[in-house]
């Protein structure tokens, strides 16, 4: 590789002439193609890693229910719960929707309440570390709100609200009283769908809403490891036997993650395209330098030097450019990727908000560079920029010395 990579950078040294400029031009293509592709699939697996880890901060990873669709006794599915090796916590808990408003006045709002034991261990005792003001005491009265709905109705620690039991809708006979709600605390969780629609209270207060004397509507687990939640899930179906259905968090929750994997993968074949633009850059570059070394080519071939020889002299100075545009491209990448949200900053200051949590749900732009990924897109530009590369590299060894020399 001696010559080729010689007489590859002596094609590619800057000379005083405006065709000076185009390897830089084609540097910068592969490096912006390599940046943007890094940038997007960085926050793209950023967004799986923020939705993820709200789910199983808000969500249990394994739940319990029965197919009457009320656990009669939660006690027992707790006791086997716990039972199985890797369970951490076991609790009950009562989801349903229902219509709440200030105590004061205003218009009722689409809510989900959830009941929980206060008592015992659960996934939403974590929201204890997540208050805004107030405190986490989902007992008697007592109900825990998010942010973004507190700020919507106006609530605040001490202030009361109304909440209307579901049952008024399933009956015309039947009016089933508001339970007044004492809002003890405001929790921020970041995430718009958990932080505007989402009332904490006590088991209690939710089987009153729902009529109940006893039970739940679910048994809610909690264990060590959230990726082997499957195993404990299914222990316990086999230890509760006919009558229980038990789902983790990765089954509950399987439609959002197939669709962040399938818009990353479609992310990625899209924003791909940006390096067949990358790979026309070093075509025109070297179609360029071989018209401008015609009379040292063929000064070459008379000389004795192999097709080949040319050949490979040119394959390599695309390579160059190639390597260097994609070490270029992972440093860029780097740097707005560590200086992100000052960027999101920087445009919010000029009236431009590029991530609203409004739209998007979350309070910053997330993002993760996994070394695969980075993997992945610096072997697709380097194989469309070695196969740009082959074209020009095949004319420039065809030319013929005679030609060539008499060229002026």
């Amino acid at each position: 590789m001696g010559f080729p990579l010689y007489f590859a950078l002596v094609c590619l040294r800057p000379r005083r002439s405006f065709a000076s400029v185009i390897p830089v031009i084609t540097v910068t293509g592969v490096a912006l193609g390599v940046a943007i592709l890094m940038i997007v699939l960085a926050v793209m697996t950023g967004f799986g890693d923020v939705w993820r880890e709200k789910i199983l901060s808000f969500k249990p990873h394994v739940v319990v229910t029965h197919f009457s669709g009320v656990v009669e006794d939660p006690e027992k599915v707790c006791a086997a719960a716990e039972a199985v090796p890797g369970v951490v916590s076991a609790s009950p808990a009562i989801v349903f929707p229902a219509m709440a408003r200030d105590e004061a006045g205003g218009d009722p709002v689409t809510v989900t309440v959830v009941g929980v034991d206060a008592l015992r261990p659960s996934m939403l005792s974590g929201l204890s570390s997540k208050m805004a003001s107030g405190s986490f005491s989902p007992v008697e009265d007592g109900a825990v709100v998010g942010v973004d709905f507190a700020w919507r109705l106006g609530l605040g620690p001490g202030s009361r609200l109304l909440c209307y039991s579901p049952l008024n809708l399933r009956s015309a006979d039947e009016l089933w009283f508001p339970e007044q709600m004492r809002v003890a605390g405001v929790y921020d969780l970041g995430m718009r769908d958990f932080d505007d629609g989402v009332i904490v209270c006590s088991l209690g207060m939710a089987r009153d809403l729902l009529g109940l004397d006893s039970g739940a509507g679910m048994v809610n687990v909690q264990v060590e490891e959230p990726e082997r939640a499957w195993e404990a899930a299914f222990s316990l179906s086999a230890a509760l036997g006919p009558g229980y259905k038990v789902a983790t968090w990765e089954e509950q929750d399987r439609v959002l993650f197939n669709a962040l994997r399938t818009e990353k993968t479609m992310m990625f074949v899209l924003l791909a395209f940006i390096a067949v633009v990358a790979a026309f850059c070093v075509t025109n570059t070297l179609i360029v330098i071989t018209i401008q070394k015609t009379h040292d080519i063929g000064l070459l071939k008379a000389l004795g030097f192999s097709a080949g020889r040319i050949r490979a002299s040119f394959v390599v100075g695309g390579l160059l450019q190639c390597v260097a545009g994609e070490a270029l491209g992972a440093v860029l990448g780097a740097l707005v990727l560590h200086n992100l949200q000052r960027l999101v900053a920087l445009l919010a200051s000029f009236g431009l908000e590029v991530f609203p949590k409004s739209v998007y749900g979350l309070a910053e732009i997330p993002w993760r560079v996994v070394p695969g990924d980075v993997a992945a897109v610096v072997a697709t530009v380097f194989l469309f920029c070695s196969a740009a590369a082959f074209l020009p590299a095949y004319l420039a060894s065809r030319l013929d010395p005679v030609k060539a020399l008499n060229q002026k």
